[in-house]
């Protein structure tokens, strides 16, 4: 068989084991340290604007925490984009809080601010203003900022800036990560960089990242003895992890340019073939292109490409199954327009790893142009 082609597996700098070895060589292994101090400050750079960052122990911890600091809790309403992967909507459940979807736009794929208003006035008709709105930067594409944030402020609801997918893509030159009133990353195993497993929490005031800090380690209160007052998570980054990221901050740009050199590769060869069209990125736009996503005629012509990729020992993946669709939310309240729906029938996320060979490329474009000479 020939060798796997996977989806998006983690690329080493190989710097990254300086930093865990000084971390065993000082015994610093737990969850504080330099690294982690380190890591922080490194992702604030990056970031180039007047955040904090509170490194932890995922993506999904990171919106936990945001929903905390915002006071959501039972029988509160969170208007979360209805097209992601199930860690943006599940911290809403954790707090006892209900999630409201909201269908996409086709410019980005992300959160339609038409179907944002419609849902925001019904809901305040119904009873109850949404507490937050989780946006998301789906596949590394920018939602579209201005509109959403614009209603946003219209009805005083803060926005949390799901950037899980989109560290190094930017709108009008500002880095994502830092428009929402909080803003989370994810260091996931397949992301544009990855800690293994992490993530962070991006806030606006230092103390909103201590309070985080403080939620995220027990909640301890500065006692000589265990008192808590507040119920607290096992949700901080440990120094070792950190230490992967600081290596891996270190080539953060290049893997950048690779996954976007990667889907212009992917769209030039690909463009004879009339069933496939791309993602474009509208004006002011500038995606990492963490994965490439095609759109496909139809829900068949999708599955049976996926499947002769699949026999090539080629891992694609369809888009993300909207929220409203899966069975743990079909409760949920949602407002739809169709867009989703089609996307998930239509979509296909094709190989998009910054260590893709370019033997590797040429092997996912034979497979497809095998498939549609069929």
């Amino acid at each position: 068989m020939k060798p796997k082609i996977w989806l998006s597996s983690p690329h080493m700098s190989g710097v990254e084991q300086t930093y865990i070895k000084e971390a065993f060589d000082t015994n610093w292994v737990a969850p504080l340290g330099p690294n982690v101090n380190g890591f922080e400050n490194d992702l604030q750079l990056y970031l180039n604007k007047d955040r904090h960052v509170a490194a932890l122990a995922s993506g999904t911890s990171a919106l936990h925490l945001s929903l905390i600091l915002l006071g959501v809790g039972n029988d509160d309403e969170v208007i979360c984009q209805s097209k992601t992967f199930s860690a943006s909507a599940n911290p809403i459940v954790y707090q006892g809080a209900t999630p409201i979807f909201v269908d996409s736009e086709v410019d980005t794929w992300n959160m339609c601010p038409d179907q944002l208003e419609i849902a925001i006035k019904d809901r305040i008709a119904k009873g109850k203003t949404p507490k937050a709105i989780i946006a998301v930067h789906l596949y590394g594409m920018p939602y579209k900022i201005e509109q959403i944030h614009v209603i946003a402020k219209k009805y005083g609801i803060p926005i949390i800036e799901d950037s899980a997918e989109s560290l190094g893509s930017q709108y009008k030159g500002e880095n994502c990560g830092t428009f929402g009133d909080l803003s989370i990353l994810s260091f996931n195993g397949n992301k544009i960089i990855t800690t293994s497993g992490g993530g962070a929490l991006v806030t606006r005031t230092k103390e909103q990242k201590e309070k985080a800090v403080f939620l995220s380690t027990q909640a301890r209160d500065n006692a000589p003895h265990y008192q808590h007052s507040h119920i607290g998570y096992n949700y901080r980054m440990s120094n070792i992890v950190a230490g992967i990221g600081r290596g891996q901050m270190t080539i953060l740009d290049s893997h950048v340019s690779k996954r976007r050199a990667n889907h212009q590769f992917y769209k030039t060869n690909l463009s004879h073939i009339k069933n496939i069209t791309f993602l474009n990125e509208p004006e002011g736009h500038f995606s990492n292109r963490w994965l490439t996503a095609i759109l496909l005629d139809s829900m068949d012509t999708r599955e049976g490409l996926r499947l002769s990729l699949e026999k090539e020992n080629i891992e694609s993946r369809p888009l993300w199954k909207p929220m409203h669709q899966q069975p743990v939310f079909k409760d949920a309240p949602s407002y739809l327009n169709g867009v989703s729906d089609n996307l998930f029938e239509r979509g296909l996320c094709l190989p998009s790893g910054s260590n893709l060979t370019n033997e590797q490329l040429d092997r996912v474009i034979s497979a497809i142009n095998t498939y549609f000479a069929v």
